[in-house]
């Protein structure tokens, strides 16, 4: 299920509450959030998203806690047809099984 991201489906339930968005940075674990920079808080200004710019330009390859820089690089150039290609990005990196552990 990892593999295929099957085990991301349920946030589509979190998706229609909106209480997140499709794209957008991950959900951050507490206890990591606890310790970030003041820089880093940055990346709580949107709504957490299923997927975003790190996790299709490096998936698991790069520790969530560690690539804040990728999450506050999509809310600085955030639009409608980065999302779009974030999506299209992410079918395909799905499809292919990159960086999925």
């Amino acid at each position: 299920m990892r593999r295929t991201s099957l085990d991301e489906l349920p946030q589509l339930i979190n998706v229609l509450r909106g209480e997140m968005s499709l794209v957008g940075p991950r959900p951050e674990m507490p206890y990591i959030a606890a310790e970030y920079e003041p820089w880093q808080w940055q990346r709580f200004r949107v709504p957490p998203g299923m997927t975003g710019w790190w996790q299709v330009n490096g998936r698991s390859d790069k520790p969530m806690h560690l690539h804040t820089e990728d999450d506050l690089y999509y809310i600085q150039n955030y639009s409608f047809w980065l999302d779009l290609r974030i999506l299209l990005k992410t079918i395909a990196v799905v499809w292919q099984g990159h960086g999925a552990y």
